[in-house]
């Protein structure tokens, strides 16, 4: 049993880390990514009439905050725990549907039918 547990522990925090080392690499990407935007427009000046280096950029912040908002908070409150425990919820739910079900099956004597028949 501690085996088990402590291989799951290892798969969660290896899954974890892979998360954040995907995130890294995407920020390391954006500066570099960024600066050869910049480059091309402004050095190489390609389409030098516009600017579009900026959006260009901002539309990569904006895809490189929601990978960030996807690891540290989503993945915090809609993980793989907040799954199991909602899941959990769910099933205790429908339990407690069923036995209010069948008291009131009881009460109203339909299992009496039942009995009868076989």
């Amino acid at each position: 049993m501690k085996a088990t547990l402590d291989h799951e522990y290892y798969e969660k925090a290896r899954k974890r880390t892979k998360q954040k080392k995907r995130l890294y690499f995407h920020f390391v990407l954006f500066l570099v990514g960024s600066a050869f935007f910049v480059l091309l427009n402004k050095v190489i000046k390609f389409h030098p009439e516009i600017d579009w280096y900026v959006w260009a950029i901002f539309a990569w912040l904006v895809l490189l905050i929601l990978h960030f908002v996807n690891v540290f908070v989503m993945n915090r409150f809609f993980g793989k725990d907040w799954e199991r425990l909602q899941t959990e919820k769910l099933i205790e739910k429908h339990k407690e549907k069923l036995n209010k079900l069948e008291v009131k099956l009881e009460k109203s004597g339909a299992f009496d039918d039942l009995e009868d028949n076989s």
